[in-house]
């Protein structure tokens, strides 16, 4: 009597560590999902996604817990024991071979949850792929690949492997601002006084030009547009502006505009642009 009642006894003790491992696991699983639930949440109102695309990270996260918690209960327990090393040993394998097929989706599936984390940049940002000259506005950010939206309206789309390798200009991180280098080249002959005075004036005239100095710079009478002469070339005098605009965009737009009104401006106060074929016909009347 005594004897049957310790093999209960031994059976009830060998049960408890299993229940016990599958109990623990179920509260550490729910309380890691909510943690990451909740970080996935935060980072989709930042990245402007669906947050249901990183929803994976907190399933992921409660299948590794329970696949542990298998383990060891398949360890804890004699008679299974040995069940138990052939079944994982055998997924182990399974595993490798399906991971070894799908590295580049994995890679991809990484990247993504890198620049969730680490936010190089953002949906909305201004950004240039410095490898390949190739930028525009970030559309999206998928598990696999981030979208952006080029010139001409056309979609760039970079697998995540690949852009978190790339070394990226972002320009709308921490200060939308951009600081335009207008630059123009003149001949030695023209007066390189009045093409800075023209420079400013029309550049300042812009409504997209920001004052973008700081108090230090307006009380020591720094201007709001700058225009220095950087170098001196074979061609000509090198002549350049510095533009504040409040994006990338507006950049643009003041570039494009000042262009087109400098070309003007100067032709009509016979300031001549320097170029190749200037220079040619300067030396074919000396000879």
């Amino acid at each position: 009597m005594f004897g049957s009642i310790e093999i209960d006894i031994h059976k009830f003790e060998t049960l408890i560590e299993p229940i016990a491992i599958i109990v623990g696991a179920f509260l550490v699983s729910r309380i890691l999902s909510e943690l990451v639930k909740r970080y996935i949440r935060r980072s989709a109102r930042i990245l402007k996604v669906d947050p249901t695309n990183y929803s994976f990270l907190q399933h992921a996260v409660s299948m590794v817990i329970f696949l542990g918690a298998v383990f060891f209960v398949f360890r804890s327990i004699p008679q299974l024991r040995d069940i138990g090393t052939t079944f994982f040993a055998g997924a182990g394998i399974l595993a490798a071979i399906i991971g070894f097929a799908s590295q580049e989706a994995f890679s991809n599936i990484i990247s993504g949850v890198f620049i969730v984390i680490y936010k190089p940049f953002s949906v909305g940002d201004s950004i240039k792929l410095l490898s390949n000259g190739q930028g525009g506005t970030v559309e999206d950010i998928t598990l696999r690949h981030t979208v952006i939206k080029g010139n001409e309206n056309r979609r760039i789309v970079v697998p995540n492997s690949v852009i978190s390798r790339e070394q990226i200009l972002n320009s709308s991180i921490a200060d939308l601002r951009i600081q335009l280098y207008l630059e123009v080249l003149i001949t030695y002959k023209s007066n390189q006084q009045r093409a800075m005075e023209i420079m400013r004036e029309e550049a300042v005239k812009h409504p997209l030009c920001v004052d973008g100095r700081t108090i230090a710079e307006k009380m020591a009478g720094k201007e709001v547009v700058e225009v220095k002469i950087p170098a001196l070339e074979q061609k000509g005098v090198r002549v350049r502006a510095f533009i504040w605009a409040a994006n990338d965009a507006d950049a643009a737009t003041i570039r494009f505009d000042l262009l087109e009104i400098l070309k003007n401006r100067f032709d009509a106060e016979q300031i001549v642009f320097a170029c190749d074929d200037y220079v040619l016909d300067i030396r074919n009347k000396q000879m």
